[in-house]
């Protein structure tokens, strides 16, 4: 087995109304929770990599431990760079063995992302690898991507359609109310399916992407509240609405937050009610364990999200 493009993994998701779980990584148990998940349920899966986790645990340690992922499990694993600023760093990957990179432009006005996003597909698509771009801007935070909630704005259709033709790109994430962090929702979820029904009918043969996706599962909130934790009123979106996205061409949901919030819940707990270990081990093990009951879920949600087993 062995690291493989988005290509094919999404094509059969388009087509087959389930979507694949893209999930961020940032050190080897965070890695070692998620592939095992998909070991056990058998499941297409993208490991993606964003500033915050090249800047954390550097550009060769991550590549090492994915492809030490692939060499443990056997499986076919995507190895994405999530939201990368500019063509540099998506040479950058994939010279270095990246399957798949994002082109994020979409802070830029939309001739310059087609721009961007142009000589992005051309050097990636000599080198195999596949490229995902983003039109529409999605509120919050994470890593180096932070937009507040007056900038964000959603895809337009039209623009979608010009946009995909004139560069090419493989995927598009598109921006229909959902946003990044642990807040998305300041009042009732919404999600704008109307829009997104308009994309797909559009651009049927496109796979979309649902950035901001984690659906900050109040068990995990509480938890960490419960051990010390500050978060309150975290929101994330609702599991039923990613099941209703995935009927219109939503093919790759990226989850962050979620991991990030098992994990630290899982260490939390641990740490207050064993205060006498000092080892790391002693409690990222624990995390890692977390970590792979959240993704299976996760996976399981996305694999049977038109209601019936893949």
């Amino acid at each position: 087995m062995a690291l493989i493009s988005t290509k094919e993994m999404l094509a059969k998701a388009l087509n087959s109304d389930y979507a694949v779980g893209a999930f961020n990584v940032n050190n080897m148990e965070i890695i070692q929770g998620i592939v095992e998940a998909a070991r056990i349920e058998q499941a297409p899966l993208i490991l993606q990599v964003s500033a915050g986790a090249r800047k954390y645990a550097r550009p060769v340690y991550l590549r090492k431990l994915v492809e030490a992922a692939v060499e443990e499990t056997g499986l076919d694993i995507a190895m994405h760079l999530d939201h990368g600023e500019d063509f540099a760093i998506c040479k950058q990957c994939i010279d270095d063995g990246f399957t798949s990179v994002m082109i994020d432009g979409s802070k830029h006005p939309f001739e310059e992302n087609i721009a961007m996003t142009k000589e992005v597909v051309a050097y990636a698509h000599d080198h195999g690898v596949t490229v995902e771009a983003e039109l529409g801007r999605l509120a919050g935070i994470e890593d180096n991507v932070n937009v507040d909630a007056r900038s964000a704005s959603f895809t337009d259709p039209d623009e979608a359609v010009e946009f995909v033709e004139r560069t090419g790109v493989d995927s598009l994430a598109i921006a229909i109310g959902t946003s990044h962090g642990a807040y998305k929702f300041k009042g009732e979820p919404y999600l704008d399916f109307e829009r997104l029904k308009v994309i797909h009918g559009l651009l049927p043969e496109t796979p979309l992407v649902l950035h901001g996706a984690s659906s900050v599962l109040k068990e995990f909130v509480d938890r960490c509240n419960e051990y010390g934790g500050k978060i309150p009123g975290a929101q994330g979106v609702p599991e039923d609405m990613i099941h209703e996205a995935v009927k219109y061409g939503i093919c790759k949901v990226n989850v962050d937050t979620d991991l990030r919030l098992a994990m630290t819940a899982e260490i939390r707990r641990y740490l207050i009610e064993h205060p006498e270990d000092f080892d790391p081990r002693k409690y990222m093990g624990p995390g890692r364990d977390a970590i792979t009951r959240m993704v299976q879920h996760k996976i399981r949600d996305m694999l049977n999200a038109s209601g019936q087993a893949k």
